[in-house]
């Protein structure tokens, strides 16, 4: 299935960054993979759409282009924010994904599940 945003929509949610839109493609091609594996590939809802382009500007601010809090000119400096989370919660945008997504399906993306296994003897 196609995706369900373009690099536009996904760029004008982040503003000041500057990329390419066939570098942004290419974060649209796994997004929408993984999108379309949570919540299948038929799902062209509004609320999915919206997901999907919070998700993928979530990947690139994850990889490309950490978010600037401070810069200077003289003697040039940047500071980046330290977002002290994990997963979805490490950008603004993955929090966005976290509020959309009400089932909460988003938010285990990439944790492993943990598995308990009993011996019942060890004869």
């Amino acid at each position: 299935m196609a995706a369900r945003v373009t690099a536009i929509e996904v760029k004008a949610i982040m503003p000041g960054v500057s990329i390419l839109d066939a570098t942004v493609d290419l974060y649209i091609a796994a997004g929408t993979l993984i999108i379309n594996s949570v919540f299948g590939a038929t799902d062209v809802s509004d609320l999915t759409t919206q997901i999907e382009k919070w998700f993928i500007a979530h990947m690139i601010a994850s990889t490309q282009n950490r978010m600037a809090i401070e810069e200077k000119l003289g003697d040039a400096s940047v500071k980046y924010h330290d977002w002290k989370g994990e997963g979805l919660n490490s950008t603004p945008y993955g929090q966005m994904v976290i509020l959309l997504d009400q089932a909460g399906l988003m938010a285990n993306i990439g944790k492993r599940a943990a598995s308990i296994y009993v011996i019942e003897s060890f004869d």
